[in-house]
């Protein structure tokens, strides 16, 4: 079976009503190429708030049955297309996510995955905002197949790949928000892009599986104005199952691109390169502890 999945890079427009006009001439314009699912960058309806920390922008989080959600319903039901992006979740007073949403082709949400990896670096102050996600890495069936959604920060972490892949997922998708600190010397900013592409086609091959990649585009402002902001890369992606380039990384510009997936390449490359199969469950026990290093020879040695 082959599918036709659509990866848009945009930008963030600081005026939301033509924002939200941008976001759905791009939905359309992925229907138009036959695409029966769209896949839209990180916390699309927002700007990048977590440069900075500020209380104000939790007044902007919502219910996950809120208006947002109503807005990406409407356009799934008008364009008959699965949309996937993640938005800012407010669960509880106290209690906000980064929750990636499918919706289904007829409006219905096929579930959801709440962030698990929350960063917390310069420019990336997501921990002052969002709880560590606890809905565990899940596949979400829907009519494009069983996706394996994760957030941004998941993309480096090649359990969560893992895990999505052994629970059954088709392919990965990551809605992203990533860029440059535009004053970062241009090999520095070579190899931050060099590395988050190289990591996530590590994870196709070792999982055997498509993984594709949405981000943004464009300059977001400091809104503290103690640094430079952030030019996102774009260089959304798609890679086939044995890391091969479906849609190669293309540029820093809005785009609408479509991939066709077939699933019988999928189980082909698993059958010919069966890491699966070929895991040691036996002895990975380490791998859920924080290290596996002890206490050094010398220090458990009695003192004179």
């Amino acid at each position: 079976m082959k599918r036709r999945f659509a990866l848009i890079d945009m930008a963030y427009d600081p005026d939301p009503p033509r924002h939200r006009r941008q976001i759905e001439a791009a939905l359309g314009r992925a229907r138009s190429l036959d695409a029966g699912l769209a896949l839209l960058p990180e916390l699309v309806f927002h700007p990048y708030f977590c440069q900075t920390e500020s209380p104000a922008p939790f007044a902007e989080a919502q219910v996950l049955d809120g208006e947002r959600t109503d807005c990406l319903r409407q356009w799934a039901r008008k364009y008959g297309i699965v949309i996937v992006t993640s938005l800012f979740e407010r669960r509880l007073p106290g209690i906000f996510h980064n929750t990636a949403i499918v919706v289904e082709q007829d409006g219905s949400v096929a579930g959801i995955y709440r962030k698990m990896h929350i960063p917390d670096d310069p420019g990336y102050f997501e921990k002052y905002y969002f709880t560590p996600g606890d809905t565990g890495f899940c596949p979400i069936d829907c009519s494009a197949g069983r996706l394996g959604v994760l957030v941004c920060w998941d993309q480096w972490f090649p359990e969560a790949a893992r895990l999505m892949s052994l629970a059954g997922a088709d392919c990965l998708l990551y809605p992203t928000a990533i860029g440059w600190n535009p004053e970062d010397p241009s090999a520095v900013r070579s190899r931050e892009l060099d590395a988050w592409i190289t990591i996530q086609r590590a994870h196709a091959i070792a999982n055997g599986c498509p993984v594709l990649v949405a981000n943004r585009v464009g300059h977001e402002a400091d809104p503290s104005g103690h640094s430079a902001g952030i030019r996102f890369w774009g260089h959304g992606f798609a890679a086939g199952p044995q890391g091969e380039y479906l849609l190669p990384p293309d540029s820093e510009q809005s785009s609408v691109r479509v991939v066709e997936l077939e699933e019988d390449r999928t189980a082909a490359v698993r059958t010919h390169w069966p890491f699966l199969r070929d895991r040691r469950t036996d002895a990975y026990g380490g791998i859920i502890e924080r290290t596996t290093r002890g206490i050094p020879p010398d220090l458990k040695k009695p003192k004179d």
